[in-house]
């Protein structure tokens, strides 16, 4: 693990800020109207509210309240820049940072990453995870990973809670897919009456999974009873597993660099991290790589927080202890195997335990 020069740091900051007002801008358009906030189970929320054909009021969902989209809300009414100029900064900032040594995505997987968010799937609440939101995270850590991290399978997790608890948010993911025109196709179950949750190039590496938070109680990542949960919001199915809705609460906004870049949602480092511990601790022995890999991005992750963000870790153990002793016991349980790769990051996390 490297870091990244404070300019490459300073670039990607200010790429951020102005992704935020872009995706807002462009989800707007130039419709006349006014911004409105609704809060829902205690997250603020943006509308655009406008009045359409015939006097009926319509409102379109921004995203959940944060600095770029207060900063927007206060712009608007003094009027707006063109989109098309804010695009050409932020490909500019994106050529500054690949030039700078950021972090990228493969080709592939960056244009269905393209297709996700053009779609709107970020703006309805879908999170990167796995391997591709470990990349972003470093940009967004401001840090290069020393370990190789390549694949081409695109892994999006979703909160169920969101399809009822926030009106407005709604993205065709089957039909994103199919407009990129890669030759996606449903992979079939092992229920064949069961809706398929992931679509795959045949004959190419290329994956697309959607994942989404089990609601039953169990000891593994996965299992026969979880069948795949409607997600109607995105007009597709998704696979439940274990521990997956600590990870995806509160996501971080970040961006996803290629060619060009895309603003996507990615988990809270420090959840990522104890997240992965936990994962790494009920992998089968069978899966020995895996859990390899995912104890050496802990690692590095938490090695990173520990010296720049160590309150980020004790916020994120503290929403782990809410859930329970059999959550902590699960992180526990891998410590013995994460100080094997990192002695500083099992000490800070057993000094929080």
């Amino acid at each position: 693990m490297v870091r990244q020069p404070l300019e490459v740091q300073t670039i990607y900051a200010e790429l951020l800020d102005q992704l935020a007002v872009y995706e807002a801008s462009r989800a707007i358009g130039h419709t006349a109207g006014s911004f409105v906030t609704k809060t829902v189970k205690g997250q603020e929320y943006y509308y655009f509210q406008h009045v359409g054909p015939g006097g009926a009021k319509h409102q379109t969902y921004l995203g959940r309240r944060d600095a770029a989209l207060d900063a927007l809300a206060g712009q608007f009414a003094q009027g707006r820049e063109g989109v098309a100029a804010e695009q050409q900064s932020i490909e500019r900032l994106a050529a500054l940072l690949r030039a700078g040594g950021a972090m990228v995505t493969d080709a592939p997987s960056a244009r269905v990453l393209r297709a996700l968010g053009d779609a709107g799937v970020f703006h309805a609440g879908g999170v990167l995870v796995g391997t591709h939101a470990f990349i972003v995270l470093g940009n967004l850590l401001g840090v290069r990973w020393g370990s190789s991290v390549r694949t081409q399978d695109v892994d999006i997790a979703a909160d169920p809670r969101l399809d009822v608890a926030v009106p407005g948010m709604s993205a065709n993911l089957p039909s994103a897919l199919e407009n990129l025109q890669m030759g996606f196709l449903p992979v079939p179950g092992l229920d064949p009456r069961s809706p398929t949750t992931s679509f795959k190039v045949r004959g190419r590496g290329v994956e697309l999974r959607l994942l989404t938070s089990a609601t039953s109680s169990g000891t593994h990542l996965a299992s026969a009873q979880d069948a795949p949960m409607s997600l109607p919001r995105f007009a597709a199915a998704a696979q439940p597993l274990r521990f997956l809705d600590y990870l995806i609460d509160s996501p971080a906004q970040a961006a996803a660099v290629n060619g060009g870049v895309v603003a996507v949602n990615v988990p809270d480092p420090a959840r990522f991290a104890l997240h992965k511990l936990i994962v790494a601790g009920e992998r089968p022995a069978a899966m020995h790589s895996k859990r390899d890999k995912d104890l050496a991005q802990v690692a590095q992750i938490v090695e990173v927080l520990r010296s720049d963000r160590p309150g980020d870790v004790v916020l994120a153990w503290e929403a782990l202890t809410a859930r329970g002793k059999a959550w902590t016991g699960r992180v526990e349980k891998s410590l013995a195997s994460l100080e094997r790769v990192s002695v500083e990051a099992a000490q800070l996390i057993r000094e929080l335990a």
